[in-house]
């Protein structure tokens, strides 16, 4: 990899400010494209060090027949909440993380002033109209409260009614319209609890998930739900003082079988997002891949090496990221610096609605 040199630190890889770009604003998508394997397809080849282009579509001819494809199957949830201090009418803007038991939520909050243990949050409905009120409870070391809605309704029942989807800052302010809904979630999302989508599984339509069947490629699922964690900056200088928060995992017996059964075969495992390769990263920590389920705070960063994927669909991330670091340690520092360089000089679509990129 080639830095070692210029950086003239044995550890070379662990400083933050290697993982930084400048990125035009111009090429941080938006909107969607109207089809979503329309989306370019940057396939870069570690062992040849060439880059080509193409589109999500062309996938099939792509990879080789006996090849599995992993995606995670999470679903969001409509997280982000908008309310008010019931007491003083300040503004509240927050996002539920999951529920505590049966009856208390933790969020991630913030207001003007300081919140005081007791008081109560009114959220508003999609309409703007005044719904239930949350019970303010205690809040954590990590910055995050714990919550009681007044309502004795399932938190699906309240979310669906109140909660807006979380989009991320970067796309237009984090502000929902309606369409996201349907577009900022996969097509085949099928186990709710995520606060952000796993972004590159947004390119697969059902009619590109066929295609790859009949062309011979294995399709598995694991779930990851991705959390706080997501939404947390790398603000250490070096990568080994970064802390990832802990998100929860499963990956059943089934995909174990087929995984094993892909390389047994000559196949090679395709981790469709950096979700999934923490995944099963995690399920293969002694080596072998076995079941799994639990809490995952693994952080992939050099010298990692890894076990058991061997490829990697992903989309372009944010600079000084975790998923950037992750890809660098995944692809090599120098050619996904160098697949950067070029996915910026030919003005390729960033970030969660974004194009995609081929590790192999």
């Amino acid at each position: 990899m080639g830095c070692k040199s210029q950086v003239g630190s044995e550890n070379w890889w662990d400083d933050l400010s290697l993982y930084d770009f400048q990125l035009p604003r111009r090429l941080i998508a938006q909107e969607p494209l109207p089809n979503r394997e329309d989306a370019r397809l940057m396939v870069v080849r570690r062992r040849r060090g060439t880059i080509h282009h193409h589109r999500v579509r062309d996938l099939p001819k792509i990879l080789r027949p006996g090849d599995c494809l992993v995606f995670n199957d999470t679903k969001v949830i409509p997280a982000r909440l908008v309310g008010f201090r019931t007491a003083t009418g300040g503004r509240w803007e927050g996002l539920f993380l999951r529920l505590e038991g049966d009856r208390f939520w933790r969020v991630l909050g913030k207001t003007r002033g300081k919140l005081q243990y007791g008081e109560t949050i009114t959220l508003l409905d999609l309409q703007g109209r005044e719904d239930i009120q949350l019970a303010v409870g205690v809040r954590d070391l990590d910055g995050t409260w714990i919550m009681r809605p007044e309502s004795d309704e399932p938190v699906e029942v309240i979310l669906n009614r109140v909660g807006r989807v979380p989009i991320p800052p970067y796309i237009r302010g984090g502000q929902m319209v309606e369409s996201d809904r349907e577009r900022y979630q996969t097509v085949y999302a099928r186990q709710p609890g995520s606060v952000a989508a796993p972004t590159a599984g947004l390119h697969f339509t059902e009619r590109l998930l066929q295609e790859l069947r009949e062309a011979g490629i294995e399709l598995c699922w694991v779930t990851l739900h991705i959390g706080l964690g997501t939404f947390k900056p790398i603000q250490a200088d070096r990568l080994s003082d970064h802390q990832m928060h802990a998100e929860w995992a499963q990956i059943t017996e089934e995909t174990v079988q087929k995984i094993l059964d892909c390389r047994r075969k000559g196949g090679r495992v395709v981790a469709v997002g950096s979700t999934s390769v923490r995944t099963l990263e995690t399920a293969a920590q002694d080596g072998t891949l076995k079941p799994f389920v639990g809490e995952t705070n693994l952080f992939i960063r050099p010298p990692y090496q890894f076990k058991i994927v061997d490829a990697l669909f992903t989309n372009f991330h944010l600079p000084r990221s975790t998923l950037l670091v992750l890809v660098y340690t995944f692809g090599g520092f120098d050619l996904m610096r160098r697949a950067y360089e070029e996915a910026i000089r030919e003005e390729y679509r960033f970030y969660s609605y974004g194009d995609a990129m081929l590790i192999l």
